[in-house]
């Protein structure tokens, strides 16, 4: 069986963010809310100094959720608030809609800072926090989830 899990050292920011489509039928509310995130995602992912480290996108029961790994709290604050980055204006363009048709689509959002990060991996292609950081045989880490746990913060030891 391979096993990895993931190695990071610094600071981990976890932030989810996803939308909830509450009237399918209003498609000209939501669709441009559902496309915002493709473009904000490629732009960052652009620029290795943005500080997002990598991202999944899932789906709970309809809803897109994406998961981001960022690199600081500041960074991810830094891009939603930067005037030049595509998200202010997304942010802007969603108001607009949302007060014109209030209640068709929702969207929120969790940030996560934390302090030490466990991960396994076994027999699955490279994905989540090992993706966006770097991934690793477990022994390097401890073969136990107690033991990954306990090395530090995020860094491998």
């Amino acid at each position: 069986m391979n096993r990895t899990t993931h190695r990071h050292e610094g600071e981990l920011v976890v932030f989810l963010i996803g939308m909830t489509i509450n009237r399918w039928w209003r498609i000209d509310q939501w669709l441009p809310t559902a496309l915002a995130m493709p473009r904000m995602l490629r732009e960052l992912a652009a620029d290795p100094e943005s500080g997002m480290l990598g991202y999944r996108l899932t789906l709970e029961g309809a809803k897109p959720t994406v998961i981001q790994y960022w690199d600081s709290v500041e960074k991810l604050y830094a891009y939603a608030s930067d005037r030049d980055a595509l998200h202010r204006p997304a942010w802007s363009a969603f108001n607009r809609r949302a007060r014109k048709a209030p209640g068709v689509v929702g969207v929120w959002h969790e940030t996560f800072h934390v302090e030490r990060a466990e991960s396994v991996y076994a027999d699955t292609p490279e994905m989540g926090l090992a993706a966006a950081t770097e991934s690793i045989p477990v022994a390097r880490r401890g073969d136990g989830a107690r033991e990954r746990l306990a090395v530090g913060r995020t860094a491998a030891s």
